[in-house]
């Protein structure tokens, strides 16, 4: 039987192997909209952002350098699709002179939704960037704080302090 480990699908897919980045985008899809839906909290947005990743993909590929996982680079591929996401609509926002967006407008839109559409995780995506990403990843993802920090390019007491400071304002947010 073939070797389909992550780096010979990538192998094969940089050599333009369909099928083996076909199974690739398939072996870690799931990841990709999990992270995309627990960043926005919109089952469309993170449909649009899991398609923006698969669609970035097939160039992005050539870049991975396999200093990381392939799971970690592409965490970071998912998370900076959500940001330019975000920034898109902000945009859009601004430009139709609406000044301040409603803190429900980040409640997810699916009344089915469990963890994801709480309380909790509507306000974690208020929290900044930086504080969501850390949030995210230690808490939603399960992954310890250095794992994060490989993600995110910054040193693990980083990740360790933005957790604190997100702890904060949660606390602030949840009883203001």
């Amino acid at each position: 039987m073939k070797d389909e480990s992550d780096l010979w699908l990538i192998e094969r897919s940089r050599e333009g192997d369909r099928q083996a980045f076909a199974r690739l985008v398939e072996r870690h899809y799931d990841m990709i909209y999990r992270v995309a839906w627990k960043w926005s909290g919109d089952r469309t947005d993170a449909e649009d952002i899991a398609q923006e990743v698969c669609m970035k993909l097939p160039a992005a590929i050539r870049r991975f350098e396999g200093r990381s996982a392939f799971t970690s680079w592409l965490y970071a591929i998912t998370l900076n699709a959500a940001r330019d996401l975000r920034r898109m609509r902000a945009r859009q926002v601004e430009g139709a002179a609406v000044m301040a967006m409603d803190a429900d407008a980040f409640a997810a839109d699916d009344p089915a939704a469990t963890l994801e559409s709480s309380e909790i995780w509507r306000l974690v995506r208020l929290l900044s960037d930086r504080q969501r990403d850390c949030v995210l990843l230690v808490y939603a993802e399960d992954m310890s704080h250095a794992e994060a920090a490989a993600i995110l390019g910054c040193a693990e007491k980083t990740v360790s302090w933005t957790i604190h400071e997100a702890r904060k304002r949660l606390k602030e947010l949840l009883e203001g």
